[in-house]
């Protein structure tokens, strides 16, 4: 897939916010899509974590579905690396699904104000 400028753009700002989420917590596609200003773009920003890849310092694997579920994990490398890395922060994961999700909800909108 080929992106334009405003893609990337938006790409950049999706790290930005990814790389301010807590150790330990996790947020969603559509929390970070809306702190943006884009809230009908959730999909986008699952686009972005799947080339997050590339950015080391972007920690992608805190970023899951509304629901929380591991949507995205195999993109990183192996089907359990997600989990296990969500696991060495602390955040328990079963059947694919962070446990305790709500409490370890990061809402970029409310902890970082509106862009």
């Amino acid at each position: 897939m080929k992106y334009s400028t405003d893609t990337e753009n938006f790409f950049d700002k999706v790290y930005e916010v990814t790389k301010l989420i807590p150790y330990g917590r996790v947020t969603n596609y559509g929390a970070i899509a809306r702190y943006l200003g884009a809230a009908r773009s959730s999909r986008m920003v699952g686009w972005a974590m799947n080339g997050a890849g590339k950015h080391p310092d972007v920690p992608a694997h805190r970023v899951v579905n509304r629901v929380g579920m591991l949507t995205g994990k195999m993109h990183f490398g192996s089907s359990t690396a997600m989990e296990q890395m969500l696991g060495e922060e602390g955040i328990e994961v079963e059947d694919d699904k962070v446990v305790d999700f709500k409490k370890l909800f990061w809402d970029p909108v409310i902890e970082l104000g509106m862009e």
